[in-house]
């Protein structure tokens, strides 16, 4: 954990007091702010940049390519160089240089403009209309060239800056091994080059590219149907989904509050608040202003994910591999450290920075820069809580859903410091810091190397790998939790254990409860459904030895063989968008699908298609689709029935369910996550009925 010696709390124990006017006018200019960084997460999409590419041959084996950026009036394009810690300056990057050389760097042909942005507090310089950059090469054979890469840049106006966007290009002729290529190029001249548009040429190109079939003739299957399911009446889960959110990142604020890192901060900059203030009135506004500084950053910290990634990346970004690899690492390396093999510190520098800050400015701004030190102070702590609570809401398809659950978060870390500061006769109760905040962190050890487990299950899912099989998985949260269990029994002690005699009745009742999960897991290396933890264990198709049979396993996870046997069969489709990193949708096949009456309509009355939105098997033949303005590269089968989801039911959240006739017509309206097999089942035949009457 992080050395909580004096040096590092300075700005918590210091507050410099101004006029109320200045504390009105900060808080102001962030509500204003949070306004309209709100308005911007929920408006219509930009596209005020338009690229265009095309070649000019400038002799015999040589040529010049031109990137042209039309720019929308009010926006502006950064320049090729920008000052370190700027924005993004804008890059052409060729990934593909085939049968040609690049001769020189690339040259900017337009005037750049160039002026002082007091937001970035540095000279910048960006193109206004248009902008102009040319690339010369070189050259043997014309018709052999292959050039393909993008442009990454960032565009701008007055009130706002759009995030970083890539604009693929491709200029020649495609492989033998490609595809289609996007556009037909023009004959061309002797020693130039065909020039096509900004799109990679290997890439198919149709109307609607993935409104097809494997075998490449148009589907019936993909066409809309977001009005007819609306005419049905949608499924309300997703206010469900954003209270259990904000529920979720509570508990994850009440945890980080009992952590050795944040626990002592409690009582002494409380106490410093009441001790300090002119009357006792002026110190709880302080503390409820300290607390409300908090609650401000986790927000922010939400706010800037949500606006950074959007729902539909932020779900990609839940099943990377390197992403849950990287958090799988983090974990461990918190839970080793928490047992006592070394501590995490960060530089002193930082706390030093924040300390003069907060010295250096006035009432409100003051107190942010105190909650920033705190933030800091315990992030050895609260980090691994935060970071598994963004990965978790990431899969919801909510654009709120970082902000609500990071505003939970703050909500629990942030109300101790107002109570505190109202009822200042409560800190005596409070129990000092001693061993037992360590046993807390030794807990909290075995926990986070539990739930590392399954960042790393989730990778695994998603690319195939097949290295943490369901018995696994199981055998390993058994030796975790029964080695909990006899931690909390004084079995096992680590190099910072307080040495006890005796095991209180709290270590006790804790011990029972750890023994008694373990053993509860245990027939799970058989097979059984194990519905408590369904969630976050591994499905059960991964498991070798399985005794149990009583599994819905999906008739089909491509969509469109599916639905032609529907066709065939005359059978209604229950479409199931799932997720290997999908946590709900592991308890509706464990709680719901299991149940004996839902089961038997499942497998007798239903063809059933499970779509995995997060798998990462290639496509053959990879394709682009446009979206809502946007070029969207659809590259893996995870990518093509996410596509589906959001093109036919304008929908990207999982769990998903669907019941379609068998030419691809809505019979009821979506289902999501509900745990009550009843209603589900009603659900069900109500489709069964509607499918008959449609016949």
């Amino acid at each position: 954990m992080i050395k909580t010696n004096r040096e590092a709390f300075p700005a918590i124990l210091r507050l410099n007091h101004s006029n109320d006017s200045t504390m009105k006018k900060a808080t102001t200019l962030f509500l204003a702010l949070t306004a309209s960084l709100l308005i911007g997460a929920t408006a219509q999409i930009y596209e005020p940049i338009r690229w265009h590419v095309e070649q000019k041959p400038t002799g015999n084996g040589t040529a010049d390519l031109y990137l042209r950026a039309s720019i929308d009036e009010g926006w502006h394009l950064y320049g090729l160089q920008l000052p370190e810690g700027g924005p993004l300056a804008t890059s052409i990057v060729f990934s593909t240089v085939s049968n040609a050389r690049l001769v020189g760097e690339v040259k900017a042909l337009s005037a750049l403009h160039h002026e002082y942005d007091a937001n970035f507090d540095m000279e910048l310089n960006w193109y206004s209309g248009e902008a102009v950059f040319v690339q010369s090469i070189a050259f043997d054979r014309a018709d052999a060239v292959r050039i393909e890469g993008h442009v990454e840049y960032m565009a701008c106006n007055d009130q706002t800056c759009l995030p970083p966007a890539e604009a693929p290009f491709a200029i020649g002729h495609a492989s033998s091994g490609d595809t289609a290529p996007a556009a037909t190029p023009k004959p061309a001249a002797p020693h130039s080059i065909a020039a096509l548009p900004l799109t990679p040429a290997s890439l198919p190109q149709a109307d609607t590219p993935a409104d097809h079939a494997g075998d490449g003739t148009p589907s019936k299957y993909w066409t809309p149907v977001v009005d007819e399911l609306q005419a049905l009446g949608e499924s309300r889960a997703d206010d469900f989904s954003l209270g259990w959110i904000f529920l979720v990142g509570m508990l994850g604020g009440l945890l980080a509050l009992v952590t050795p890192c944040v626990w002592p901060i409690i009582p002494m900059t409380v106490s410093f608040f009441l001790k300090r203030a002119e009357d006792k009135a002026r110190g709880r506004r302080d503390a409820m202003l300290y607390g409300a500084a908090i609650l401000i950053i986790y927000v922010g910290l939400g706010l800037l994910i949500t606006l950074l990634f959007g729902a539909s990346a932020l779900n990609d970004l839940s099943t990377n591999a390197v992403f849950n690899i990287f958090l799988f690492a983090l974990l461990v390396v918190f839970a080793v450290s928490f047992f006592g093999a070394f501590e995490i510190t960060l530089p002193a520098s930082w706390t030093t920075r924040m300390d003069a800050k907060a010295n250096s400015t006035a009432g409100f701004v003051s107190l942010l820069f105190m909650a920033f030190t705190l933030v800091l102070v315990s992030f050895s702590c609260t980090g691994p809580i935060i970071g598994f609570l963004l990965v978790e809401v990431s899969g919801s398809g909510s654009m709120l859903a970082p902000l609500v659950g990071m505003a939970g978060f703050a909500v629990a870390l942030a109300v101790p410091f107002s109570l505190f500061a109202f009822f200042p006769t409560w800190l005596k109760s409070l129990p000092k810091s001693g061993g037992w905040l360590n046993r807390v962190k030794v807990v909290l050890a075995f926990v986070e190397l539990a739930f590392a487990l399954k960042f790393l299950s989730v990778a695994d899912l998603a690319y195939g790998w097949g290295l943490l099989d369901r018995e696994v998985f199981i055998v390993l949260w058994v030796v975790i939790f029964a080695l909990l269990g006899f931690y909390l029994l004084g079995k096992l002690r680590f190099p910072h254990d307080t040495p006890s005699e005796h095991t209180g009745v709290g270590s006790a009742l804790l011990a029972i409860l750890s023994l008694a999960f373990a053993l509860y897991l245990v027939p799970g290396l058989w097979g059984a459904p194990l519905k408590a933890v369904s969630a976050f264990l591994p499905p059960l198709y991964t498991q070798d030895f399985n005794l149990n049979t009583h599994v819905v396993e999906a008739d089909f996870t491509d969509y469109d063989e599916g639905m032609r046997h529907a066709e065939r069969t005359g059978k209604p489709v229950l479409v199931d968008f799932s997720g290997y990193g999908c946590v709900n949708c592991r308890k509706m096949e464990a709680k719901v699908w299991t149940d004996p009456r839902v089961m038997d309509v499942l497998e007798r009355d239903y063809v059933l298609i499970t779509l995995y939105v997060d798998d990462k098997t290639p496509l053959p033949a990879p394709y682009e689709v446009e979206e809502g303005g946007r070029t969207r590269h659809i590259r893996t089968v995870g990518d093509r029935w996410s596509y589906l989801q959001r093109h036919k039911f304008g929908s990207n959240a999982q769990p998903f369910y669907v019941l379609l006739t068998p030419d691809g017509q809505p019979l009821n309206r979506s289902y999501a996550y509900d745990e009550d097999p009843a209603k589900f089942l009603e659900w069900l035949r109500e489709g069964i009925e509607r499918n008959a009457q449609a016949r």
